[in-house]
């Protein structure tokens, strides 16, 4: 039997799924597999009163997820932005998964998109061999989520140039797609809806039209609020991560993992956790997604080339690699971080001692 390296978000949690489609009492709107409560229970995490245990998908506010879940209830697209790392694709799938039981309908937004990945193409042997027919149609994610009242992702969405992304509005605001070649237009069925993700710190962002910005709803999601937040997240997933590739090491120390995030978290402030020093700030983003491939990294390091227990000579080279991305001014920053903080930080001496010969 094929092992996945990694299953979709309703394959992966569908014994959960399925226990809250049983015990779910309230209003479904069309063609939601959950209810907006089961959705965010879903998200967030809870007990049933079966006693069946839904882990957390997303830590962070509850108003938010109830507010971006709301909002795919109505005829308003969903607009999840943010910084790098604050988990919009995340949060993105497991919204179609809950809410459509499919998160594969996908566009992936790069400079290259075009309008064809946003509305469909042809299949140009039956095209030539037949014209244009309904046969030689290749819909698109979103046609196909139109057809079948589902939702749609569009990753990225700044990414796609401008001239490509108000390819969507006509999609948002009539519910319609017109097929001129055809002379006929796909209708959305109840239950279709958009949820497209955009960071604000990426280069070469392409703004969206303000007709196009109109049609969504802008939820932000922000980096976690708290040390012991940011911890949580990544201690979860990095667990996560390790079962599924089958890493053959212990599950990382708390102890490390805060050691990580604290770094992280000083240096996105550019300030230490006490308030007495400012440090330069490096030019990436350091988020929590990059402190979970740190974790990942060193887990895989341990693992196969040590104890299997992660150390700071396993963490050592993700941090300094997640850290330098500029090799003038970031290094500039992190060794006067190490000098400043790591090395005079009680407990850290193994830490520094691993990282400065990263570095060297």
């Amino acid at each position: 039997m094929t092992t996945l390296l990694r299953e979709h978000a309703e394959q992966q949690f569908a014994e959960e799924l399925e226990a809250l489609a049983q015990t779910d009492t309230h209003r479904r709107p069309p063609n939601w597999k959950l209810s907006p409560w089961a959705v965010t229970t879903y998200l967030l995490g809870g007990t049933l009163e079966n006693g069946f245990t839904i882990t957390p998908k997303y830590i962070g506010s509850r108003r938010l997820i109830e507010i971006a879940v709301a909002t795919l209830a109505t005829d308003h697209a969903l607009l999840l932005l943010g910084v790098p790392g604050t988990a919009k694709t995340w949060v993105s799938e497991h919204l179609a998964a809950a809410i459509s039981g499919d998160s594969t309908l996908l566009v992936q937004g790069t400079a290259g998109t075009s309008e064809e990945t946003l509305r469909y193409g042809w299949n140009y042997a039956l095209l030539l061999a037949e014209g244009p027919s309904e046969r030689a149609l290749v819909p698109s994610p979103i046609l196909r989520a139109m057809r079948e009242g589902k939702l749609a992702r569009v990753e990225e969405l700044t990414r796609i140039p401008a001239d490509v992304q108000d390819t969507l509005i006509t999609i948002l605001s009539e519910k319609t797609l017109p097929i001129p070649e055809l002379e006929m237009e796909v209708q959305a069925v109840k239950g279709f809806n958009v949820i497209a993700t955009a960071n604000n710190r990426d280069k070469g962002v392409n703004e969206l039209s303000s007709a196009l910005r109109r049609r969504f709803n802008t939820v932000v999601l922000p980096l976690p609020a708290t040390l012991e937040e940011e911890v949580e997240i990544v201690r979860t997933r990095a667990a996560a991560l390790g079962r599924a590739l089958e890493l053959p090491a212990e599950p990382p120390a708390l102890e490390e993992i805060r050691r990580i995030v604290t770094i992280f978290r000083e240096l996105r402030a550019g300030l230490t956790a006490d308030g007495k020093t400012r440090l330069k700030t490096p030019s990436g983003t350091l988020s929590t997604a990059e402190a979970i491939s740190v974790v990942n990294s060193g887990q895989a390091l341990a693992a196969h080339f040590g104890d299997g227990r992660l150390r700071a000579a396993d963490i050592a080279a993700g941090l300094v690699g997640a850290v330098i991305q500029d090799p003038i001014q970031d290094k500039i920053a992190w060794q006067e971080y190490l000098e400043t903080v790591v090395k005079e930080r009680e407990g850290w001496k193994d830490l520094y001692r691993a990282c400065k010969e990263i570095s060297e």
